[in-house]
């Protein structure tokens, strides 16, 4: 009974526009009020949720998305990528996803990859002779590649929820993202050449060596993270850590384009995206508990397992209720809501924990291209000048390529598995 109220009242309080994190709260106190549960576990159980070492790497990973634009990295970046793919058909359309998928290995969200590389990409691409939706559908798909390439956020929201290493989770996106980057661009040459979108003259080697020199240092940031973690040397919190200062030392000492004024834009930025991923995830912890203690995750289970054994069949559903509820949810509320729902069923099935890690979040960043509440829709329609309704209706096609990415993740564990377990050992 709780659990329906629960979903009702959060669905109905969205609908009419109250903050996400503020239905689920008062859908929290609503279902508590009826199972005459004491008010005060609430902030409890909100405060409690932020109660963990490792949650310290988030606003970190924000921070350095913000040093990304302000610092001179996502324009290094996309000169980068621009001078080695220019010759191909829809060659701005490749520099966006090659951007992205770069620039992925420095923030971990989805949104402000969005926001830094979308800026710089819509304007190319439309000077360049592409239509202006078209280049924001595709900046917005393949963000998405963000928090499957490590850094993410939401994996290591998914890795203090499930107790699974965060080293391995962030490995094991590394095969998927890179997937989902090639589907993108395959589809990127097709429509490319359908729309008769121009092809620029090939870059010298010259040029090609001069960019890539420029945006060396910068292209270090996701090593040193990611060499450090899998070695041992340092947490991914401290590897955060070590990527905020290394995001100053770039924008300060190395390209001298950050100034004090900058920094502390910045920061007030970091504060404030930080602020609201915090409360959501404050305001899903306490839905969270209402559900565990209802017992509906063991019920559901028992009820899936007595319909089939198949664990295709019921990846395949799961599949279809994360794509559903990635339309209206935001994607950390539907981790922190639906991953302790499906941990028996995933424990039932012995499937892999980080394999089904990267499998969620793939789904739920699925979720951040889909109208309605497609998160990621809204920030490239606001960077891009573009109308919501034209954004929503180029992205269709950009769907098809990242759902056969998460089809083959689905059917072949080993895609995510196979890296983390050569570099990490079997778990």
């Amino acid at each position: 009974m709780e659990v329906l109220v629960i979903f009702v009242v959060m669905l109905t309080l969205m609908m009419i526009r109250v903050p996400v994190a503020f239905s689920m709260s008062i859908a929290a106190m609503v279902a508590l009020l009826i199972g005459d549960t004491p008010l005060v576990l609430v902030p409890q159980r909100m405060l409690s949720s932020l109660d963990s070492f490792p949650m310290l790497a988030v606003p970190m990973f924000i921070f350095v998305g913000e040093a990304m634009n302000t610092g001179g990295i996502t324009q290094r970046i996309f000169k980068f990528a621009r001078e080695w793919v220019k010759h191909l058909t829809g060659s701005l359309g490749h520099v966006n996803v090659i951007s992205n998928i770069i620039v992925a290995g420095m923030s971990g969200a989805a949104v402000a990859d969005a926001s830094a590389i979308g800026v710089v990409e819509i304007k190319a691409m439309e000077e360049n002779g592409f239509d202006r939706d078209w280049s924001a559908a595709l900046t917005a798909a393949s963000s998405t590649i963000g928090p499957i390439i490590p850094p993410s956020i939401p994996l290591v929201i998914y890795a203090i929820i499930t107790e699974t290493s965060i080293g391995r989770l962030f490995l094991g996106g590394v095969v998927p993202g890179v997937m989902m980057g090639v589907s993108l661009m395959i589809l990127v040459y097709f429509a490319a050449k359908k729309r008769g979108y121009k092809t620029e003259p090939a870059a010298t080697w010259g040029e090609r060596l001069t960019a890539t020199w420029r945006a060396l240092p910068s292209l270090m940031t996701p090593i040193i993270m990611i060499v450090g973690i899998v070695a041992g040397v340092v947490t991914p919190t401290e590897a955060a850590g070590i990527a905020a200062v290394y995001a100053l030392f770039l924008g300060f000492v190395v390209h001298k384009e950050m100034t004090l004024n900058m920094l502390y834009g910045m920061l007030l930025k970091t504060v404030h995206t930080t602020a609201v991923i915090m409360l959501i995830i404050c305001s899903a912890s306490a839905i969270t508990w209402v559900v565990m203690s209802s017992g509906m995750p063991q019920t559901l289970a028992n009820m899936l397992l007595g319909f089939t054994h198949s664990k295709a069949l019921l990846l395949l559903l799961i599949n279809i209720v994360l794509l559903i509820l990635g339309c209206f949810l935001e994607s950390n509320s539907i981790i922190m809501i639906m991953v302790p729902v499906l941990l028996p069923l995933v424990h039932a099935l012995h499937i892999d924990m980080v394999h089904f890690g990267v499998f969620f979040v793939l789904n739920v960043m699925i979720g951040l291209i889909t109208p309605p509440v497609g998160m990621c829709l809204y920030v490239v329609s606001n960077v891009g000048n573009v109308p919501f309704d034209k954004v929503s209706k180029q992205i269709i096609p950009f769907l098809i390529p990242l759902i056969v990415v998460l089809a083959l993740i689905t059917a072949i564990p080993e895609l995510v598995t196979w890296l983390p377990n050569l570099l990490m050992g079997a778990a």
